[in-house]
């Protein structure tokens, strides 16, 4: 594309968001086609956040419906919310009552967590949602613009200053504070426009316009009203109302227009930050006419950019005094500013905040009905942010922090994000003699960080007997727990769902700044012989953020010693995973194919139900006892002749074709019940014992494939060996199939083998 071709996409899309200003008759002609873009303030949040839609996604091993919304799609997923799908979906539950009036209107919802939460991302997600809704046709915002020059009579008073003679277009003024239209109208005629509006609405939340014009549209309609009554007008309003004093405009939602933030840094007195100051040289240059004109008010106060749309107060704590001064804007929807001018204020007002917060709202807890922070206490709406708990959301913020990956992770199986889990990272980095080099996390490596933060967040009080950590991480994640030939669900678990899971742990930020400490130091003696220098393993992930724990002021030191004790689980765990990476890249050749699979399924079918097997000719022929012992034999491995009479299972075996195999086979039938069930077509990684043959092995199937290696010459294996030829096709198995690179598949694999060189017969 050209620069030309850029500057004409932009004008295209500006056009898409933008529209000319219209009457006020013609927007209501518009509301009347078009109910949302009349909706206040919660209810237009509400519609936002239901327009992006929802997603299923697994958390704490339980499936949850999540608003798409909080996943920032329309930025590409940058300032996605990872997790707490349940507190966010009762955030939009309790918008939905606030929006319909149902009992809520006064609460002030808070949001609060520990640091590195999501909390910050959830006031950029909800600025960039908010500001692509109001692009979209559903998503208009309006307000009102007001031209007063071609009525007055030499008074300048309205005009800024600016020369009535000027252009027409330099003398509209819009709202300063994004007046809804239909607070034009006189109250009376507005109720039975917006009972006209809601009877055609088929939606259980009404549109509920109750404020009034705010104080600069206020002066400019007084300022015409006043004119045409002089004048003995027979229609006043349409002569206020009429295209060439009032026009109604499209805005594009955005910080301070339609969402007002109040930072952490802001200063100012109480006044300042909720609506704005007075402008002391305004007041001198226009007519106030004995009085405090409200266009010489800055309304540059959190209150009136958020008017129409959001109020978000950010580190609420640094602000608590401000606070107290909010509690009647909900309920009141009014602020002043100052005793002889108020404002009506149309908000959804949302404040975030770290636990310090609470604790100060909590000093005169002791004092039971006298607490003077009880009222306010009263009125805020509290939901908690905690630490990730999932595996995999927890290894998607760090890559996210690490590698500004944002692209949001949906799978349509456990197995795509296990793959992902485990992938490794590249990365160049810039060391301090100039020259760049390529950095490698190992495969499992950001996996481990990942696992150990999740695992230090985890109560480990009423942990179900024969679990641990790992365990308990592994089942939130996935919904459940293999176990060899054995899935159980989470809900056979008992887990205490009144824990402290989430509550405190390592911080994602923690994590962040000690992978990128390991960036740039430089490997150990042994890496740099073996060439592979710049790759940085699971066990260094491991060993630094546990060792780094010491000086790490974020740490107290009750969770120094704690986290400290909780990292050899992981390692155990991990080095799980790399041993079998190692082993299938060892057997990869090897496997057995799944038609050799699917016929032992369809033999073991016909041989328990009775139901007819054909071979290839189409002929119906009996179950092959042979390929049955076979298979159990020599694929499966469980199995010895002594537990055949000839051909024929023993009962051993025929409980175990009727519980692993068969059983797994009746729960798919009844999973797909709608469907065509047969053996043939059932899905054959369903069946757990039948999954472990297609996709695991262990050393028993090396040793007995590959008689003549020997693990401890693994290093260096004389040439010729066959040691030396296992080792030749791992390696190259591990980087074409398993994402390794050459040097990490040397550094994984000698890993392994010098662990199992020691219990090698």
């Amino acid at each position: 594309m050209t620069g030309h071709d850029y500057v004409t996409e932009a004008d295209r899309e500006l056009e898409e968001t933008y529209e000319e200003p219209m009457s006020l008759a013609a927007y209501v002609d518009r509301i009347f086609d078009n109910p949302t873009i009349a909706s206040h303030a919660s209810k237009y949040l509400l519609e936002a956040i239901e327009a992006a839609g929802t997603r299923t996604v697994v958390e704490e091993g339980e499936e949850k419906e999540r608003y798409r919304f909080f996943d920032d799609p329309h930025n590409d997923g940058e300032h996605a919310i990872l997790g707490n799908t349940e507190v966010l979906n009762g955030f939009v539950d309790d918008l939905r009552s606030i929006a319909a009036g149902r009992g809520k209107d006064e609460k002030i919802i808070w949001f609060e967590g520990p640091t590195a939460t999501g909390k910050s991302e959830l006031k950029r997600c909800l600025v960039n949602g908010l500001r692509e809704y109001s692009k979209t046709p559903d998503g208009r915002r309006y307000t009102v613009e007001w031209n007063v020059t071609t009525a007055e009579t030499g008074d300048r008073g309205l005009s800024y200053g600016v020369d009535p003679t000027a252009g027409d277009d330099q003398n509209w003024y819009e709202s300063p504070v994004q007046a809804h239209p239909l607070s034009v109208f006189p109250e009376q005629v507005r109720s039975q426009l917006l009972a006209d509006l809601n009877a055609e609405l088929d939606d259980h939340v009404p549109v509920r316009i109750d404020t009034e014009l705010d104080p600069f549209s206020r002066e400019a309609y007084e300022f015409l009203e006043e004119r045409y009554r002089r004048e003995g007008s027979d229609d006043l309003f349409s002569a206020i109302a009429d295209d060439e004093h009032l026009r109604v405009k499209n805005y594009v939602v955005d910080h301070g227009q339609g969402v007002g933030v109040l930072h952490s840094e802001d200063e100012g007195r109480p006044k300042e930050r909720l609506v704005g100051s007075w402008m002391h040289g305004m007041l001198q240059e226009l007519d106030s006419r004995g009085r405090k004109n409200p266009q010489a008010f800055s309304y540059d106060g959190v209150l009136s950019q958020g008017n129409s749309v959001l109020t978000i107060v950010e580190d609420a704590a640094q602000h608590a005094d401000l606070l107290q001064k909010l509690l009647n804007v909900p309920d009141e929807q009014s602020v002043k500013l100052d005793k002889g001018i108020g404002m009506d204020v149309d908000t959804q007002l949302l404040i975030i905040s770290n636990p310090d917060l609470e604790a100060q709202l909590n000093q005169h807890a002791d004092r039971n009905g006298m607490d003077p922070l009880k009222a306010l206490k009263r009125r805020l709406d509290k939901h908690r942010f905690g630490y990730l708990t999932n595996l995999s959301l927890e290894t998607e913020l760090i890559r996210r922090e690490l590698a500004n990956e944002t692209e949001i992770w949906e799978a349509e199986s456990y197995d795509e994000l296990e793959a992902r889990i485990r992938e490794p990272v590249t990365t160049t980095i810039k060391g301090q003699d100039g020259d760049t080099r390529t950095r490698e996390f190992a495969p499992h490596a950001i996996e481990a960080a990942a696992l150990y933060a999740v695992v230090t967040r985890l109560d480990e009080e009423n942990l179900p007997n024969g679990l641990d950590l790992v365990d308990k991480a592994l089942i939130y994640d996935q919904g459940f727990l293999q176990e060899g030939d054995t899935r159980r669900e989470k809900d056979e678990f008992d887990f205490d769902d009144d824990g402290n899971d989430g509550d405190h742990g390592i911080p994602v930020t923690y994590t962040r700044d000690t992978l990128a400490e390991l960036l740039q130091t430089e490997r150990d003696r042994h890496h740099a012989e073996l060439g592979v220098e710049n790759v940085v393993m699971p066990r260094d992930v491991l060993n630094s953020m546990a060792e780094g724990m010491a000086n790490a002021p974020v740490f107290s030191t009750g969770e120094r010693s704690e986290f400290e004790n909780r990292v050899v689980p992981v390692k155990n765990y991990v080095f799980d995973q790399q041993e079998s990476d190692v082993i299938e890249a060892i057997m990869h050749e090897k496997r057995v194919d799944e038609e050799t699979v699917a016929e032992y399924v369809e033999h073991v079918y016909a041989w328990e139900t009775d139901e007819p097997l054909y071979n290839d000719r189409g002929e119906e022929v009996e179950p092959d006892p042979l390929k049955m012992k076979l298979f159990e034999i020599e694929h499966l491995g469980r199995f010895s002749e002594d537990e055949y009479q000839g051909n024929l299972p023993r009962e051993s075996v025929r409980n175990f074709r009727r519980e692993k195999v068969i059983t797994s086979l009746n729960r798919h039938a009844w999973e797909h019940r709608d469907e065509d069930f047969s053996a043939s077509n059932v899905d054959l990684t369903a069946i757990p014992v039948i999954k472990s043959v297609l996709e695991s092995h262990d050393w028993d199937d090396v040793s007995r494939t590959f008689e003549d290696f020997d693990p401890r010459q693994w290093d260096d294996p004389p040439s010729g060996t066959e040691t030396a030829a296992v080792k030749e096709t791992t390696i190259e198995t591990m980087v074409e199939e398993f994402d390794y690179s050459a040097a990490s598949a040397e550094l994984t694999s000698r890993h392994v083998m010098g662990q199992v060189s020691y219990r090698w017969d």
